[in-house]
């Protein structure tokens, strides 16, 4: 499917367009200003756009008040579906965040249960108690997400709560032509919910994606047969930095190794997990390493290994940012993109995943592994990719069994020959398109 074979680049709208930080009413077509983002997308090289929300909310995005209107900072309907349309008319397809566990407290169904209470015939799209009371005095209690008491917990048990999501779906397709879905939240979406809406979605389309927001656990809990067809791959991000600060590559390679090896045991064989070397919950990449050397070698990890990778906007020109210093500092207002030798080797990466049947498909198995260095290969339709990395500040000569005598680095077009050993340059990374 298109999704197997993209990379995904990831826009938080409110943030990128510089919306004010609380919804203040006032309408303006800020969203146009990601027209000018799509030539320096195409340049790139992604093949799909993934939006973070775009819907009327409170104020982050994630507390919606509509799901059918864009928020009043971006603009209108029409903006947004301009956009898709110049997105699709580039063949990029297109992504939307789908929050359908929470809403925010101005979410119109719930306003009614506000003022109606229990006459309301919202009242049971929640999980309330009319025997209580909120911390916000509303006379009633109801749950929240995760303590979280902006963020109103929808019943998702309650066909009439289905229903209108399904609907909600079926407009955003027909509407926008939204190619797929981001599950804000997944691990906590009801399972009767989640596998409707697949049915749903694959009546809808046969190539619909549904990607599913985890942080731990078992992913084979919510990727696979009649659930999303991926889901983030929170193990091994954690796994690509860490493994690089403490100069550990058996950390990435362990988790690789448990999740996609050849063994029957490992976890996640067959499936395509959805990578990201950072995105609009964590801190930036390039201020979570320690070494700023080891930056263009975490993406080149990331776009070789399993997965379907993803670029969040501004990471590819090197942009920092704290999560202790809260989510907007992960989310910032930029007038245009930037373009610098970084962007120019994550060009190169994504150029290689997509002329690559076995970066995009391929089975991974471990070549060799030091702390410092790593080889694994990737192996598809009769296409064999080597991929090595040295993570250390001096040159590494490598000796293995590469199965062939020469190669051509699809990073770099320079061919290589296996013969005598293979020279690793301090803080590289190659992909050695094998000869038949």
């Amino acid at each position: 499917m298109w999704y197997d074979e993209s990379v995904f680049y990831q826009i938080y709208p409110l943030g990128l367009c510089g919306a004010p930080r609380e919804n203040d009413g006032i309408p303006e077509h800020r969203l146009r200003r990601i027209f000018d983002w799509i030539p320096h997308i195409e340049k790139l090289g992604c093949g799909a756009v993934l939006f973070n929300p775009l819907f009327e909310s409170d104020a982050h995005g994630y507390d919606t008040r509509d799901f059918r209107r864009v928020d009043t900072r971006l603009g209108t309907n029409d903006d947004l579906k301009e956009l898709c349309d110049s997105l699709h008319s580039r063949g990029l397809r297109v992504m939307f965040d789908a929050v359908f566990n929470h809403v925010g407290r101005g979410f119109w169904a719930f306003r009614d249960v506000q003022e109606k209470r229990w006459d309301s015939p919202y009242k049971d799209w929640f999980n309330i108690s009319f025997d209580g009371n909120s911390c916000y005095n509303d006379g009633f209690w109801y749950e929240g997400w995760e303590g979280h008491y902006e963020l109103v917990k929808l019943n998702l048990r309650n066909p009439a709560v289905v229903d209108y999501l399904l609907d909600t779906v079926r407009f955003w397709r027909e509407e926008f032509g939204v190619d797929g879905l981001r599950l804000d939240v997944a691990y906590c979406l009801d399972e009767g919910f989640l596998r409707r809406l697949r049915e749903y979605c694959d009546a809808l389309a046969p190539d619909f994606f549904l990607m599913g927001e985890t942080l731990h656990g078992d992913y084979n809990r919510w990727a696979g047969d009649g659930k999303c067809h991926s889901c983030t791959n929170y193990e091994c991000y954690k796994g690509l930095y860490s493994s690089l600060n403490d100069m550990n590559l058996f950390e990435i390679g362990h988790s690789l190794r448990r999740q996609f090896g050849s063994e029957p045991w490992c976890l996640y064989r067959g499936k395509r997990l959805f990578s990201f070397a950072d995105n609009h919950d964590v801190t930036r990449a390039a201020s979570i390493l320690r070494n700023p050397e080891h930056l263009p070698l975490l993406y080149a990890l990331m776009f070789s290994m399993p997965g379907i990778p993803s670029v969040y906007y501004g990471s590819e020109w090197g942009v920092t940012g704290q999560k202790s210093e809260g989510d907007w500092a992960l989310r910032p207002e930029f007038e245009r993109p930037e373009w610098n030798a970084l962007t120019d080797r994550l060009a190169a990466m994504i150029r290689a995943h997509n002329s690559s049947r076995a970066l995009q498909y391929g089975d991974y198995a471990e070549v060799l592994l030091t702390n410092r260095q790593y080889i694994f290969e990737r192996k598809a339709d009769g296409e064999r990719v080597l991929c090595a990395f040295n993570a250390d500040a001096s040159p590494y000569t490598a000796h293995f069994n590469a199965g062939c005598g020469r190669a051509v680095d699809l990073l770099t077009g320079e061919a290589h020959d296996f013969g005598g050993g293979s020279e690793l340059p301090p803080y590289s990374a190659s992909y050695w398109l094998c000869e038949r």
